[in-house]
Parts: C-alpha cells; structure tokens; sequence
C-alpha cells in the first residue's frame, strides 16, 4: 500500500507560491486554513472596496444606468463566487484526504504496487506546488481581466463603472479597482481551483492503473471503490459559487429579451451536463478496472456454478442427464454453490457515478440558474425543471 506519511501530505488547499505568500502575510497556518477569515478578506478586497469607492463617486444605489448595489454580475463574480472559493477549500481538502487514505485503509493498492501508488502521491504533491501552474493562472486572470474592459467600457448597464457615455467616457475608480484586483481575483481563484481539481484527477487515472486488491461481492457494490464517487459532493460550494456567475449571466440576457425561454431550459441541462461532466470523467478511469473484474468473477463463478449443479443433480438423480460423467454413481466431492457470489457479481455497477452522490452538486449547479429566471417564470414551473434535471 502506499504510504501513509505520502497519503497524509496530499492536502488539496495546500502548497504552491499563493499558500505560501498567503501563509508569510498571516492569513492563514500550515495547520489552519482559516477559510472563513480569508473569504471576509479576499471578498472585502473584490467587492467591499469597489463598494466604498461607490458610495465616494454617488454611484452606489444611483446613477443612469444599474447602480453598484443592484448589479447581479459584480454581487455574484466578487462576493458571492470569490467567498465560495475560498471556503470551499477546507471542504474539498478534508474530502480528498479521507478518500485517498481509505486506498491505505483498505487497503486496496496490491503490495507490489506500493511503490508506483507512491510516486503517483508524490508527482501530484509536485504539480499541486507548480509555481509555474500557478504563472499560468495568474496571466489567464489577467487575460480574462483584460477582454472584460472591453465588455465594462462598452456597457450600457455599468453606469458605476463609467464617467460618461458607453464607449465615450473612462472608466470610475470603481470600475478600474474591479478590472485591476477583482476580477484577477476571481479568474485566479477559479482557475486555481479547477487546475487543482484536475491534479486530483490525473492521480486517481494513475491509481486505477495499479494492482487493486478489489472484490466483485464488496457490499457497496462497486468492489469497494464506492467511496471514490462520493468526492464531488465536496465542490458543491465551489460549483456553486460558478453557478451564480452563470446564472447572473442568464438574468442578464433574459431581462433583455435576447435569450427565449426554451433556449433558457436548454442552457440549464447544458450547465448540468458540463458540471457533472466535469467530475464524471475522474471516475470513469475505474471502469475498465471494473468491468475487467466483473467478467472475470462471472467467468469464474459461472463456471463453478457448472460444476457445483452437475454435482447436486448428480446427488439427486444419479447421474447427470446430459452427458453422464465418468464420475457418475461415486461419492460425490462438496462444492460449493456460488450462485449468490455469481449475482453479486452480475449487479455489480462498473460506474462510480451514482445519482444519490451528485444530487447536491446538481442543485448547486442548477439552484442559481433557476434564480436567474424567477422574475419570468412561475416559481413552481422552475423547481419543477430542476426536479426533472436532477432525475434524469
């Protein structure tokens, strides 16, 4: 199995040059994320000063077009999605954990795997310290940061943001502060999270490669992987705070009649679809593992099925009735009868991917979509979408 002192230092929320900068400035402890302090700094930094810059430029709750306070975009971008990431990370940390030390509790890595399982922990703990990772989110952040002026200065909602007339007029101190530190910090937390989801991703492809001691007739029913598919309630907050921004977007347009109502439906099953997509793909490198297992164990048991019915007809008739053995008429030898074995084996699911699992991370996926169209639609016709959604 690997070892444990490896598998204990996986901790998703740590390391890389931004743990380590937030750690040398007090915001946080090797042995303390304090997500809840961070998330009231980092969103104070997004939101609450732009707010206050706001209230010094009169644009906070006035102004020709929609004011500071009631822009959907800026609540869900710098407030809502900013705190969500940042309180995700203890969540998603203590998730991950655990579900990578059941691999040692089990245990399930095969001995002569031990090394390999290993330094596939020790690679990930690498790309999770990439600085050059984190270089790259960085300068996606600022890309993003930069096409949004274009979108900001062009605005005809934005007012906040804008001296004068879309296009015509620079930008408020407001709206600089939101294109310069907000929305860098947004696209960087987000694009921290999603390439650290995805380091998690590359160790289970790695691990689900390795010699795994698994067993068609575990009671979970998934050969004693089923703990695996229960990760992604873990990012529930995360996606949620995703889904808000995506939402926002959705009101946007549906408040300016550029978006039908049918395409509003189809837009939600899409953003499902991608979201659980997003952590399907992960638990689909156990499938072969998987169906390799099953149709051994089927083989297997099916054959000893075979022999263990010939011999009972054997008992019971004296000879079998197609193609009498050699055997026939001695005492018969004691074999045991898989035939409970052998359906297990044939109900064993070789998908980790279970709808009780992903029932929350749906509705955190969907719940800020549904919001989004609230004002257009009855309130019932929406959960009722959802509902449909998350049943499928």
């Amino acid at each position: 199995m690997p070892d444990k002192t490896v598998i204990g230092e996986f901790l998703a929320a740590h390391g890389g040059p931004f743990f380590e900068l937030q750690r040398r400035l007090g915001l946080l402890q090797e042995q303390a994320l304090k997500v809840e302090r961070r998330a009231v700094i980092f969103v104070g930094l997004a939101w609450g000063v732009p707010a206050l810059l706001s209230i010094i430029e009169g644009n906070l709750v006035r102004g020709a077009g929609t004011p500071f306070l009631f822009d959907p975009g800026v609540w869900t971008r710098f407030f809502i999605a900013v705190g969500a990431f940042v309180l995700a990370e203890r969540q998603v940390e203590v998730q991950l954990r655990a579900t990578l030390a059941q691999f040692t509790r089990a245990p399930l890595i095969a001995p002569d795997s031990t090394a390999k399982a290993a330094a596939l922990v020790t690679t990930a703990l690498r790309r999770r310290n990439s600085g050059l990772a984190e270089a790259v989110c960085l300068a996606l952040a600022a890309l993003a940061s930069l096409l949004s002026y274009f979108n900001l200065a062009n605005s005809d909602t934005a007012a906040w943001a804008l001296r004068g007339p879309p296009g015509d007029g620079g930008l408020t101190l407001a709206g600089w502060w939101c294109l310069v530190v907000s929305s860098p910090i947004f696209w960087f937390l987000l694009a921290r999270g999603l390439w650290r989801h995805l380091v998690w991703a590359m160790l289970l492809r790695g691990l689900s490669r390795q010699k795994l001691r698994l067993v068609a007739t575990h009671p979970d029913g998934k050969a004693g992987l089923a703990f695996i598919g229960r990760y992604p309630n873990a990012y529930a907050v995360f996606m949620f705070g995703m889904s808000c921004v995506v939402g926002a977007a959705l009101a946007h347009f549906l408040q300016k009649n550029t978006l039908a109502i049918s395409t509003y439906g189809y837009a939600m099953a899409a953003w499902l679809i991608i979201v659980l997509g997003l952590f399907a793909l992960p638990l689909l490198v156990f499938t072969p593992p998987l169906s390799a297992l099953k149709a051994r164990t089927l083989a297997a048991s099916g054959a000893q099925a075979t022999r263990a019915l010939r011999l009972a007809e054997r008992k019971l008739l004296g000879v079998n009735v197609a193609v009498p053995e050699a055997e026939d008429g001695k005492a018969p030898e004691e074999i045991a009868d898989p035939s409970k074995h052998y359906e297990a084996a044939r109900k064993l699911s070789v998908f980790l991917l279970s709808r009780s699992a992903l029932v929350p991370l749906g509705a955190a996926a969907l719940l800020p979509l549904a919001a989004a169209g609230a004002t257009l639609l009855p309130y019932k016709e929406l959960l009722s979408v959802v509902k449909k959604l998350l049943l499928l």
